[in-house]
């Protein structure tokens, strides 16, 4: 306990005002419980032979039936009044000059009910701590010396015909010191104690709401983590069972606790060592079994000296499934990377043999046997050398060099090529361009171009004899969930759509629907956008419509 000088200078305890307002309720009841046995102590006395100093009873249940009026004003005010502390000083110092009352007419310094003035003393310090305790304690002081004083100058006393037992004043100041000091001593003790104990409620409501809150937490973590937990007791019980080792073996809590954890989970009962993350195989309860990884710990809980240990445990199973798909990406890149050497070793000889075909093709007649074979070796070497540059194309992606450059004229530029190269016919593939003049975009213009030409050569392609309209648009637009900024363009046409079972299989590499395809062109067209951080889709109607949405960031 702190030395006692500290109680004065320190931090009073603020206490609220809901919990003034409930001290008040329980005071004013205990005021009229205590004024019921009184009055029935009167009756008592009036009923027995004494030499005590009372009152006669029909003034006394005046008195009382006062108080009684007096109490129940006040806790019907208590229901509208706003300031409980003011209110509290107000019924304790009323309450230190009843008793003043009582002792006056019981016989003053010889009345039995002097000590009744402890009551008013105490509910201050209660009420209102340290300015309760000492004011009220002023107040019982200067109540009680009145009396000694009214008691000196007047004998009989007034109203009460008593005679005063006070021999002088020496006596009198006798009584008042020695009242006075108990008065005030009681004051500073019980707002002590008071002050005290209101500390320690606070430290106690502090502490329980400090570990409402950490249980709280513990269990929403327990319940929330991702991470399979098992505590297990001494006794190889298992105690507790979260929600995701649930999830992992498929087990309810209800099922598992109480249960010999090493039965349950025969996987676990080899290890040894509970410093390293160890995998094991754990059989669900459907049967099939997982890989996890695990580790555990010795648990210290209170009153227990035995091997309790916690359990943390993790399905490795799409782990497992990722390394799979990372050790076949590498396996991939491997042989894809051979792949383009021996495409790339293929060029000089292929080369060599277009050459040596246009020459020969060039020194023989045009309708003999021996050219059209010719023929047939130099379109197909060309169609063998564009698949190999689009297949070296796709193995070795370059990074986009991006700049912004306008769509509308990347647009022009792709058509006027495929017009160029024969590869677009104006009066049966009809292009409309249909993007704003200032639209920009934050894109690598060449590989750009390339893109809007795959697409929209491979549109001429599928329409066939009978012709038709490709309509290029463009905008800018924000994204859906992020709200960044983005370049939409779709490309479509009115040709003869593509089929469902198609559609889906259109971006993988080397598939084609047309016998002089290479299989690589939307591959390239895909692997192309998404290095810009873009991505592309496509909907298509059977015998309507295609369309082609490409999305490009902005930065």
């Amino acid at each position: 306990m702190p030395p006692f000088p500290k109680v004065f200078y320190g931090d009073i305890p603020e206490i609220p005002s809901s919990t003034t307002k409930n001290q008040l309720q329980w005071y004013l009841f205990f005021r009229l419980l205590f004024l019921t046995i009184l009055l029935g102590i009167n009756v008592l006395l009036q009923t027995k032979s004494h030499t005590l100093s009372i009152p006669p009873f029909n003034y006394t249940a005046y008195f009382i039936a006062g108080i009684y009026f007096f109490t129940i004003v006040s806790a019907l005010l208590l229901k509208v009044v706003g300031n409980y502390k003011q209110f509290a000083m107000f019924q304790t110092i009323v309450d230190a000059l009843l008793v003043g009352i009582i002792v006056y007419v019981t016989g003053c310094s010889q009345s039995i009910f002097t000590i009744l003035y402890f009551l008013p003393i105490l509910t201050g310090s209660f009420l209102l701590l340290r300015l309760g305790g000492l004011l009220i304690a002023s107040v019982s002081t200067m109540s009680y010396g009145y009396l000694l004083a009214i008691e000196l100058l007047y004998d009989p006393l007034p109203f009460i015909s008593t005679k005063s037992d006070l021999d002088g004043i020496v006596m009198a100041m006798h009584y008042f010191a020695i009242h006075g000091l108990i008065f005030f001593i009681l004051g500073i003790l019980s707002f002590i104690i008071f002050e005290r104990m209101h500390s320690t409620e606070s430290a106690l409501s502090r502490t329980t709401l400090d570990y409402d809150r950490l249980q709280i937490l513990y269990r929403q973590i327990f319940a929330d983590i991702s991470t399979g937990i098992i505590t297990v007791n001494d006794g190889g019980e298992i105690t507790s069972f979260n929600q995701a080792a649930g999830q992992i073996s498929g087990y309810k809590d209800s099922e598992v606790c109480d249960k010999i954890f090493y039965e349950l989970f025969p996987g676990f009962r080899e290890v040894d060592n509970h410093r390293f993350r160890q995998t094991t195989e754990l059989r669900k309860k459907d049967g099939t079994t997982i890989p996890i990884g695990f580790s555990w710990a010795k648990l210290n809980m209170p009153g227990e000296h035995g091997d309790c240990r916690v359990y943390t445990m993790q399905d490795l199973s799409r782990i497992k499934d990722m390394e799979k798909q990372v050790k076949q990406a590498e396996k991939m890149a491997t042989i894809g990377e051979m792949a383009a050497i021996i495409a790339h070793e293929f060029r000089n000889p292929l080369a060599a043999i277009s050459g040596s075909a246009q020459i020969l093709q060039s020194e023989l007649p045009k309708n003999s046997a021996s050219r059209r074979l010719i023929d047939i070796v130099t379109r197909e070497s060309d169609r063998l050398d564009l698949t190999v540059s689009e297949f070296l194309l796709f193995s070795k992606p370059t990074e986009p060099i991006r700049e912004w450059f306008l769509i509308k004229a990347a647009v022009d530029d792709t058509i006027q090529m495929l017009e160029q190269g024969h590869s677009l016919d104006p009066q049966k593939c009809r292009t409309s361009n249909n993007v704003a003049e200032d639209l920009e975009i934050w894109a690598d213009s060449k590989q750009f171009k390339r893109i809007l030409l795959n697409l929209i050569s491979n549109s001429c392609q599928a329409f066939g004899a009978g012709g038709g309209e490709i309509i290029i648009e463009a905008a800018e637009r924000q994204h859906e969930t992020s709200g960044k900024e983005e370049i939409s363009i779709r490309i479509s046409d009115n040709g003869p759509g593509i089929d469902e079972q198609v559609l889906s299989k259109i971006f993988e590499p080397f598939y084609t629907t047309r016998e002089s395809g290479t299989g690589l062109g939307l591959a390239i067209v895909k692997q192309l956008i998404e290095s810009h951080g873009g991505k592309i889709t496509v909907t298509s109607t059977p015998a309507e419509k295609t369309e082609f949405t490409i999305t490009i960031p902005l930065p």
